[in-house]
């Protein structure tokens, strides 16, 4: 290799060089970031408030469930700060509308929680994928799409749900049609005292992370901060789904999750539940790290956010996702970080 080759050489592997430590710095900056945010005590007040909730399968309106699984679930959360349980009584067709075959057992459900579980609320979970990233879905832009799934959740407070707790995915940061839904929702569950409430997506972890993520991939995982303050300013309790965060190992998982407790409690309304969702199920896959997610995790990064951001919030508990593939272990972990 002659001397210009050399040189021609050595000034490319420096560059080379260089668009490694630009790709690479900045990932490790974040990560270093988020372990550290895992570090500390969250100390005393921060426990439950008694304001938790857990989502709960088909199988309890559909007739799969009977009176003993009532009274084992009791016992199961007895003693916890669970007080709302979204019992999941869709999913919506894509036009909105909501067949009342979907549903047939809630009336029994209802009345089989009072009876065993007295002050525990029976919410009607709905959803429907959008279509938001592909051709088929429900679409929030349509006006007629939106006046049925209004009806939809009269439907279901007729049935004798007490509240209507929506998860409509993949929802894009700053839809406004989807706050003009959940005006009209609200101007349904007000005067019936029942209680709004919606999953939501995480908050940008970086400044405008969902319009980076959408313009790269045309997928949008993130909602900016403002947007999730409008949407909380609207509702009765927002659940931050915090799991499915590509996060590789436990402590930049709990940093994660104490960060985006921070960030949404900045934004969140007092007279609003904010609740941080626990992963209980059990997946690997390139979202979800079963090692790293972890129910313990999720509950020391929650604490934290809320030492640090507003430690005597009143309105502020934990959501549990989901019954039925949840294990032992994560009840235990749930009952011994949080109470």
């Amino acid at each position: 290799m002659n001397g210009r080759w050399k040189s021609v050489w050595r000034r490319g592997r420096w560059w080379v060089l260089g668009l490694v430590l630009l790709l690479v710095l900045p990932v490790l900056a974040a990560g270093t970031a988020l372990r550290l945010n895992y570090t500390g005590d969250p100390g005393a007040g921060t426990t439950t408030r008694g304001k938790d909730a857990v989502w709960l399968g088909h199988a309890w309106v559909d007739g799969r469930k009977k009176d003993a699984d009532v009274a084992a679930f009791a016992a199961r959360i007895k003693g916890t700060g669970i007080r709302d349980l979204y019992v999941h009584a869709g999913p919506l067709e894509h036009d909105g509308t909501l067949p009342p075959a979907r549903h047939p057992r809630a009336r029994w459900l209802v009345d089989a929680v009072h009876r065993t579980m007295p002050g525990i609320r029976v919410h009607a979970w709905l959803g429907d994928v959008l279509a938001t990233e592909g051709p088929d879905g429900l679409r929030l832009e349509d006006a007629g799409t939106r006046a049925a799934v209004v009806a939809s959740a009269r439907q279901v407070l007729d049935a004798g749900f007490e509240g209507v707790h929506f998860d409509l995915e993949p929802l894009h940061s700053d839809d406004r049609h989807y706050l003009s839904l959940l005006d009209d929702l609200g101007a349904l569950t007000r005067p019936r005292k029942a209680p709004l409430s919606v999953a939501a997506h995480q908050i940008d972890p970086l400044p405008a992370a969902h319009r980076v993520l959408g313009a790269l991939s045309g997928s949008e995982k993130w909602w900016s901060q403002e947007f999730f303050g409008e949407v909380a300013r609207r509702v009765d309790q927002i659940a931050v789904m915090s799991y499915d965060t590509w996060m590789p190992l436990e402590g930049l998982y709990g940093g994660y999750v104490a960060q985006q407790t921070s960030l949404a409690l900045e934004v969140t309304p007092e007279d609003t539940d904010l609740l941080m969702g626990l992963p209980f199920f059990h997946e690997d896959d390139l979202g979800h790290h079963e090692s790293a997610e972890t129910v313990t995790a999720a509950v020391r990064g929650a604490r934290l956010g809320l030492a640090r951001t507003d430690r005597d919030r009143e309105r502020f508990g934990l959501a549990l996702y989901v019954d039925f593939a949840a294990e032992e272990a994560d009840w235990r972990a749930y009952r011994d970080g949080w109470h």
